[in-house]
């Protein structure tokens, strides 16, 4: 091959392998949202509060964009392994899920059931439906994962475990995808009830990931959820985990199990603060 030729087909590598990196890194879509250090530290504070019970463990943390763009990973424990480490994409399928699934205040058209009023779902919303004989059983199926994005660096490469949870985390920039239908994934909301993504929990029982998501959403400041619509019945915490499960079957249709009878029991919902 003459020299020529090489040099056209290095740079024809050279561009396409830019283009494959930028097809596959979308944190631009992350610029409104909180950043690694500011996930950690509600997570750390949201941790451990009293109300939350469960086993006291370790967790991990996502916030992934309104695209599904994973912008932030992180953990309370000294390392990756202080936690749970399947926790760590069970907290990006819950916060893929939580912003999948859920819309901005008037973005609903009017005569919905829900009006103009958007729809907030948390992933603990979604337990019942998906049950067989549910109204959405089979959801759980969907959007699966993409191992690469979870696994891979940038570079194709396994991805260095040291790098979990961190900065540098392989899941940030890409889409992750994944359907998670129990406690721990939340919709963010901005001001006059803008959705802008989501946050996923994971690491202790599912109804203790759901309160220390919600605990770590209202300290990032994202839970202006003041006239979005919800499935809880309750207008001041509208996306809230629902315990009306009564020999396997919901009253309302959204109903999670309870976790009685886990570690320190099921999270006492009165000490969680009200949307704003």
């Amino acid at each position: 091959m003459k020299i020529i030729e090489k040099l056209t087909l290095a740079g024809a590598l050279i561009a396409l392998s830019a283009t494959t990196a930028s097809a596959h890194d979308r944190r631009n879509s992350c610029s409104n949202l909180p950043s690694w250090s500011q996930l950690r530290s509600a997570l750390t504070g949201a941790r451990g509060v009293t109300g939350n019970n469960g086993l006291g463990l370790h967790m991990w943390a996502t916030i992934v964009a309104n695209d599904g763009t994973v912008c932030a990973v992180a953990f309370t424990g000294g390392d990756y392994k202080s936690q749970w480490l399947a926790s760590r994409v069970i907290s990006a399928q819950k916060a893929n899920t939580a912003n999948g699934l859920s819309l901005s205040k008037g973005v609903t058209p009017s005569g919905s059931a829900v009006g103009l009023a958007g729809l907030a779902l948390s992933t603990a919303n979604l337990y019942s439906a998906v049950q067989p004989g549910g109204s959405l059983f089979g959801l759980q199926f969907s959007n699966p994962v993409d191992p690469d994005a979870a696994y891979e660096q940038k570079n194709g490469r396994p991805a260095d475990p040291a790098t979990f949870g961190q900065q540098n985390d392989p899941m940030v920039g890409d889409a992750i995808g994944g359907v998670n239908v129990f406690g721990g994934g939340l919709a963010l909301y901005a001001p006059n009830g803008v959705k802008i993504g989501a946050i996923g929990v994971s690491g202790d029982t599912s109804c203790t990931d759901h309160a220390v998501a919600w605990r770590a959403r209202h300290s990032l400041n994202l839970d202006y959820l003041s006239g979005v619509g919800g499935v809880s019945g309750d207008a001041t915490k509208p996306d809230n985990i629902v315990f009306d499960i009564t020999a396997g079957v919901s009253t309302s249709g959204w109903g999670h199990p309870n976790c009685a009878g886990v570690g320190n029991g099921t999270p006492v919902l009165s000490t969680l603060p009200a949307v704003q």
